[in-house]
């Protein structure tokens, strides 16, 4: 059995079974961060060898009636996330020599059910922007080009995914951080329905609407068994909520299922050449399959979607990070400082204000699910980019006037909390990924990882993996 190549159920099936040990597994997993992850740096922090190959003899050693749904699996933990006794540097200075004495909350849900936690993924800093570089460990590049970007910011997540350093990995997501990385490595990311994966109980837990956890995989039916074990409500977390369980994904039954193609929202949104394109091919798998895909004008004005995304993003940026902005300014990139100082800046009206507008393009999405099962997006609005350009400043000719409005198009989900699956689409002319999200109602995530299945089965293109 080819470990490194193998899906996160068919190891985990021969780990139950006893076709494979978990230290054969650790074995090849070590061997193969060793052949590549010098080159792309998408691992970080790595705990030693001994240790690593020790718990996973333990693991061998535990009953099957005590082992959990990933027993004996190594997982590296997106490094916003805390691990006991791993460096959490959420890729900032400040943060370099910090070693948390406990886990948060979703590495300790993997821990309970028995991944071996190997060590973290690199990110930008404190997750800021689409592209994954920091001054503490560097940039991460693209397994098929490693002079361009992975993206961000589950981007060292998205490479080791893609690269076969991992078999499943987990990510965060206020911007595309699951969806823009998934699209540049050929891989899955799921960004779930806002609060079935709990943020951890030591943050504010009341206002902040936009970020989530999630799973990344090389297949929904791989996300569904991850996405079981981090989803659910923790009583210390109050808008948590219990979800019905999503694996063992089965491919859904296409036929009658009705696809909105929203396309660049109008124009609203600036495209790179070939990008809707790739996109499109990706449609028309679905409709082979039996799905009836329409095209869907704007369905509501974009600039009144940025406006409430701008105003919302930079509050609970200063909320979280004007602290360390009074501590070290100096120690903070430009791109933090300018969320933190627009976000003081704002009012509790300007705040109000922001809502109301999210409200209302909530209240539109669900006359849209009405009429539709689901909605389609590209996941990125340029293809990778040289991994020493910070963020692209215009797109097909037109300026960016943030350094995040070339993600704009992934913030209509993210802005009112919906679940977005963002599957591969292909190859552009340069050879690197791109791909789309595909996003329905709340609460509809197992439909969508269903629906997700029969497209993976039918292209299966995280198999066509890099030559590396």
């Amino acid at each position: 059995m080819d470990v490194i190549r193998s899906s996160a159920s068919d190891l985990l099936g021969a780990l139950r079974s006893g076709q494979l040990s978990s230290e054969a597994v650790m074995e090849a997993t070590l061997a193969r961060i060793t052949a590549v992850n010098p080159e792309l740096n998408a691992i970080v922090a790595l705990r030693s060898a001994e240790e690593l190959m020790a718990e996973a003899r333990a693991a061998d050693a535990v009953a099957p009636e005590a082992r959990g749904a990933l027993h004996g699996l190594p997982i590296a933990i997106k490094d916003l996330e805390s691990i006991a006794g791993v460096p959490t540097t959420m890729g900032s200075p400040l943060f370099a020599d910090f070693v948390p004495d406990k886990d948060s909350l979703l590495p300790s849900r993997l821990r309970a059910a028995g991944a071996i936690l190997i060590g973290k993924t690199n990110v930008p800093e404190f997750g800021i922007g689409s592209h994954t570089f920091n001054p503490v460990y560097g940039a991460t590049g693209n397994p098929y080009a490693p002079a361009l970007s992975c993206g961000g910011s589950s981007g060292g997540a998205a490479v080791a995914l893609a690269t076969g350093m991992t078999a499943l990995a987990d990510g965060s997501d206020e911007m595309g951080s699951l969806r823009n990385p998934a699209a540049w490595n050929n891989v899955y990311g799921f960004r779930p329905t806002w609060g079935t994966v709990p943020l951890d109980p030591e943050r504010e837990l009341f206002l902040h609407q936009l970020a989530t956890l999630g799973p990344m995989g090389r297949s929904p039916a791989d996300i569904g068994i991850m996405l079981d074990v981090i989803a659910g409500s923790d009583a210390r977390v109050p808008l948590s909520v219990n979800v019905p369980k999503a694996s063992p994904v089965s491919p859904a039954d296409l036929k009658g299922v009705r696809i909105g193609w929203l396309g660049d929202w109008g124009g609203a949104y600036a495209m790179e050449s070939g990008i809707l394109e790739l996109c499109e091919s990706g449609l028309r798998v679905l409709e082979t399959l039996g799905a009836a895909v329409e095209p869907v004008p704007a369905p509501m004005d974009a600039a009144a979607i940025w406006e409430a995304w701008l105003d919302l993003r930079s509050w609970g940026k200063a909320g979280s990070l004007e602290p360390l902005l009074r501590q070290n300014r100096s120690a903070l990139k430009d791109t933090a400082i300018w969320e933190i100082e627009r976000g003081l800046g704002l009012s509790a009206m300007d705040v109000h204000r922001a809502s109301v507008k999210r409200s209302n393009w909530y209240k539109r999405s669900v006359e849209l699910f009405d009429e539709f099962d689901a909605l389609v997006l590209p996941s990125a609005q340029v293809w990778p980019f040289d991994v020493n350009v910070p963020y692209p400043k215009e797109i097909a000719g037109r300026s960016m006037d943030t350094y995040h409005r070339w993600m704009e198009v992934t913030i209509p989900i993210g802005l009112i909390g919906l679940p977005s699956l963002a599957v591969p689409a292909g190859f552009g002319p340069q050879g690197v990924p791109m791909g789309f999200q595909i996003f329905g109602p709340r609460g509809g995530d197992a439909a969508l990882l269903a629906l997700g299945e029969a497209y993976h089965q039918a292209t299966t293109w995280p198999q066509r993996h890099p030559a590396m």
